[in-house]
């Protein structure tokens, strides 16, 4: 892979598991150059989410440093006020100011319009509208003071979408990152900041069972359902100055997935 995102740091939310789209996305930036820091929530992975892996951080962080690059790492709730605030701060402290943001930490717990209610709707809201979008508008504060004048900051949602009925809050709130691509893109654009959203669809990271991607493997036109590594590569693309007049964009990378 072409080095083409060398000196740039990046910051990468949400890798918590070996075979995760964070981890994946981390290690193509890597591979590319750039110097990675990446957080990951181990409660939410722990107790709601699809399980911890222990020693999984120290073994990600060796595999991107043996790559030749920095990379850092902390646990980060953005659900919390100060989290943006303070996970910046940390990146600066330890590697240097970012100008690539990956917004893949999510929160996600199935609700349909029967189980829906007022705390579930606020969780996923506090990570995924409040957590990222405050997340996005600090680090292009800071950018924006450190790299006046340049063309090359980035920043990447992962979101989400579909008729669901059993994941409202979740396809909501996503759909609420979808809604504000385009109007930070222009509000950013004039500091030299792009941002797109990428929607991976059906990824398999470890969560579907073999009666699962069974069923969706015969949705995707090219045979086999979406791997981490799908989404990795556009977004290492998006990251990448070849992408820099590519902004305000969702863009669908899953295979030509037939579900709707």
């Amino acid at each position: 892979m072409t080095k083409n995102l060398k000196d740039k740091i990046a910051i990468v939310t949400g890798a918590s598991r070996a075979n995760g789209i964070g981890a994946a996305v981390c290690m193509s930036l890597a591979e590319a150059g750039a110097d990675v820091f990446f957080t990951r929530w181990t409660p939410f992975d722990e107790n709601e989410g699809n399980g911890i892996e222990k020693g999984f951080p120290e073994f990600l962080a060796d595999k991107i440093t043996n790559l030749g690059v920095r990379c850092a790492h902390m646990e980060l709730d953005l659900s919390k006020a100060d989290s943006a605030l303070k996970l910046l701060s940390e990146v600066e402290r330890t590697i240097g100011t970012p100008s690539i943001l990956v917004n893949n930490a999510t929160f996600e717990s199935p609700s349909n319009f029967r189980s829906l209610n007022a705390d579930i709707l606020y969780r996923h809201y506090q990570v995924n509208n409040f957590g990222t979008i405050i997340l996005s508008t600090e680090f292009a504060k800071r950018y924006e003071k450190v790299f006046s004048g340049q063309k090359g900051g980035r920043i990447i949602n992962l979101v989400s979408g579909g008729p669901d009925p059993n994941n409202l809050a979740y396809i909501a709130t996503k759909g609420a990152i979808i809604a504000i691509t385009e109007p930070l893109s222009i509000a950013l654009a004039p500091i030299g900041i792009t941002v797109n959203s990428v929607n991976p669809g059906p990824t398999d990271t470890g969560w579907m069972s073999d009666d699962i991607k069974a069923q969706l493997t015969t949705l995707f036109p090219m045979g086999r359902v979406g791997v981490p590594e799908d989404a990795a590569n556009l977004i290492n693309f998006l990251a990448s100055n070849e992408s820099q007049w590519i902004t305000g964009q969702v863009i669908k990378s899953e295979g030509g997935f037939l579900g709707k």
